[in-house]
């Protein structure tokens, strides 16, 4: 459709039509119900490419080694050194809890105040 004109909807369910170039015709299509049909004007399909965003998996193990170490006991293996980090779990008003993993084992423990 040229600028300015008013968009296509869906003569079934009323939703937008949407263009697509198929070989050389170009098919409005409804993305809600499915619905086709052949463009009876001359439109020019312009498609949009979006750019993925790069993902990094990071592992839960990778994860705790940014937290800094402190003493304290594990009461898995008894090993006195653990990662270290606050979370807000619960609501706002209440105090965080302090999640702890341990560096011998990787047990995981919590406190809470």
């Amino acid at each position: 459709m040229p600028k300015g004109e008013n968009m296509k909807f869906c003569p079934k369910c009323g939703s937008i039509m949407f263009p697509k170039k198929v070989k050389n015709k170009v098919i409005f299509y409804c993305k809600n119900c499915g619905y086709e049909e052949e463009s009876k004007e001359d439109v020019k399909v312009k498609e949009k490419i979006k750019k993925e965003n790069d993902i990094k998996i990071i592992r839960e193990e990778d994860n705790m080694k940014a937290f800094p170490v402190v003493e304290i006991t594990c009461p898995k293996c008894g090993n006195d050194k653990a990662y270290f980090r606050i979370e807000q779990t619960r609501a706002g008003d209440e105090a965080p809890t302090r999640i702890y993993k341990c560096t011998k084992c990787g047990y995981v423990w919590r406190e809470y105040d």
